[in-house]
């Protein structure tokens, strides 16, 4: 180390303390509406939702607002409007192993930030306050958008520059549907494939185990021309994903995820040893399993 560094460390107090950054397999654990974070954090491109404050934050702060959005411009942590309202980025560049932790940081960033002014968040926020500290807990109202247009304000979006902006990024957006058979369930269409995803909100071994059952008894499928195409590892929850025909809109696979969710509520109020088949077929699950970090 060079004599102006270690002067510079000197004056500054000794040395820099080390922020160590601890990995969380599921942070968004104890938040009732665990899968539809999940959800918008991996699977949807473009929703909104409002999120209520703690009482002791909205206590100290009255006039704000809070909106969780998927993803920010730039892909940024968190901004201010002019008018105050806080948005905070689900889908961002930086982040530690604790993903709550990050959120929960960038939220109280922003509520320290002057309307209009750029939200500093540091990349490593170390110990401190997550999610389940900073919001009242509960169900998330999500809107789903076919546009970025959320980003701004309606008279900022008659801008020429920031219209052509949103049309940039708007392209990137996939046609997508919450479901209503099924929390956070969501049909999509990307390129000329149509899928369902659904957010299992049971912890992980029991979903494996009830997906094994079906998978055994031949009731893994949607329905016909469907496919059990594997799943998703995201934050401590499985993902099963579908593949569809591209025709029928998403409306169109309400019941038959409906008469799922029936088979899968059976499935899993059994809650014996499995067989031999369904031991097979756990092990040709875990062989289709992709994990989202």
């Amino acid at each position: 180390m060079s004599k102006r560094r270690k002067q510079d460390r000197a004056a500054s107090g000794g040395k820099r303390e080390k922020i160590r950054d601890v990995y969380v397999p599921r942070p968004f654990a104890g938040l009732t509406a665990e899968p539809d974070w999940i959800a918008l954090r991996e699977l949807v491109p473009a929703a909104t939702a409002p999120l209520v404050l703690a009482a002791d934050l909205a206590d100290r702060y009255p006039d704000r607002t809070v909106t969780l959005a998927t993803v920010l411009p730039m892909a940024v942590p968190a901004l201010v409007r002019a008018d105050g309202q806080i948005m905070i980025g689900l889908q961002r560049h930086a982040q530690s192993g604790d993903v709550s932790r990050d959120l929960a940081a960038a939220l109280l960033a922003a509520l320290e930030t002057d309307p209009g002014d750029t939200v500093v968040v540091p990349p490593l926020p170390g110990p401190g306050p997550r999610l389940q500290d900073v919001l009242t807990d509960g169900a998330l109202a999500v809107t789903v958008h076919d546009s970025f247009a959320f980003w701004v304000a309606a008279e900022a979006a008659a801008d020429p520059a920031v219209q052509a902006s949103l049309e940039r990024a708007d392209a990137s957006i996939y046609p997508t549907t919450r479901m209503t058979a099924a929390t956070a369930a969501y049909w999509c269409r990307v390129g000329e494939r149509a899928h369902v995803r659904w957010v299992l909100g049971d912890e992980e071994d029991r979903a494996l185990d009830t997906l094994a059952r079906l998978s055994a008894a031949g009731d893994l499928p949607l329905g016909p021309q469907t496919k059990f195409a594997g799943m998703f590892r995201a934050h401590g929850l499985l993902v099963p994903v579908w593949d569809l025909p591209s025709g029928p809109a998403a409306d169109e696979w309400e019941d038959p995820l409906t008469r799922f969710v029936k088979r899968y509520a059976e499935a899993a109020a059994d809650t014996g040893d499995l067989d031999a088949a369904a031991r097979r077929s756990r092990q040709g699950l875990l062989g289709r399993q992709l994990t989202l970090r």
